[in-house]
């Protein structure tokens, strides 16, 4: 490094200090140049697509299907009104409100089940003695050994008319006739709470893990009840956990496609179905990249809060 590229800092400072920050400098431009390659591909895989998406969002349709290279915000308002096509007033696009309702609902409940189930589940397994814990979560991950068709399609057989949960209800009089449960709301909730529960168990699993027990042992010298200890020293020890599987559970349920499509039938459409049918058989394209738009941007809402629970968890206490 010649005299006009050091730094005035670095002149005054003493040869030894000289050299360090020369090579500090070398090292950060060869971390750089070996992410590289990594960065590239991000922008490839990543970048270029999503890119690709938010022009087709500002493109208008053409009347064959197909894309005419002219800007329009057409698409953006499709996704929240219709178009009276005599009049060309703007009214409520019930059918995209319900769905995006409908997803919003059913992620945010498949998330508190697993919540409800997973927690309990992942202390149970964090507390049993460390030759038995392997076991249990050998016991929670076999579901991810199958494929995930197979899983939805094993529930739908459960819950079906004449399935098997319809005739154990019948068998023990509790019911007169077989419920519908298949092709609703219930079942894509049961199917996504099966699906995505070993999401919500392996985090908070992994925050038990590092759980100090004479903090439990403190609080019951302290005459804490078990639900106390658990509310106000457990809970808050594992938030970290509790809120990466949250995150783990509630976006790919928000823009599930597999389970709604097999269990919801064709009248219980996710944002997901949406989007496949406007990419398909709708042939509209711009609609199509502004509701998958709409999606990241919900999935970004649903990242504030989490983000400003854990940067309070971080902050230290004053």
């Amino acid at each position: 490094m010649s005299l006009a590229d050091a730094r005035p800092a670095d002149l005054a400072a003493p040869p030894a200090r000289q050299a360090e920050a020369r090579k500090s400098r070398r090292e950060a431009r060869t971390r750089w140049w070996l992410a590289t390659p990594a960065l590239l591909t991000i922008a490839a895989l990543s970048l270029l697509p999503l890119c690709i998406v938010i022009l087709y969002s500002v493109l208008e349709r053409d009347s064959y299907g197909g894309i005419l290279w002219a800007l329009s915000g057409e698409a953006w308002i499709e996704v929240f009104f219709q178009r009276d096509i005599f009049e060309g007033t703007l009214a409520p696009a019930g059918a995209h409100l319900a769905i995006l309702w409908r997803s919003i609902r059913l992620a945010l409940i498949t998330t508190g089940l697993t919540l409800l189930i997973g927690v309990p589940t992942a202390y149970f397994i964090g507390t049993r003695p460390a030759h038995t814990r392997n076991l249990w979560l050998f016991a929670i991950t076999v579901p991810f050994w199958t494929s995930l068709l197979i899983r939805i399609i094993a529930i739908g057989e459960l819950i079906r008319r004449d399935g098997l949960v319809n005739a154990a209800l019948l068998q023990m009089g509790l019911i007169d006739e077989p419920l519908q449960m298949l092709f609703t709301d219930f079942a894509i909730g049961l199917g996504m709470t099966y699906v995505y529960l070993p999401l919500m168990v392996l985090p908070v699993y992994a925050a038990v893990q590092r759980l100090d027990p004479r903090l439990m042992e403190a609080a019951y010298d302290l005459y804490a009840s078990r639900a106390r200890t658990f509310w106000r020293v457990i809970l808050p020890l594992i938030r970290p956990g509790v809120i990466a599987g949250s995150l783990l559970v509630f976006i790919p349920s928000l823009g599930d496609y597999v389970t709604p499509r097999v269990l919801g039938g064709g009248s219980n459409l996710m944002i997901g179905n949406l989007i496949e049918l406007q990419f398909g058989q709708g042939r509209n394209w711009p609609l199509g990249a502004a509701l998958a738009l709409t999606l990241m941007i919900l999935i970004g809402l649903a990242l504030i809060p989490c983000a400003r629970l854990l940067r309070g968890k971080a902050a230290p206490h004053g």
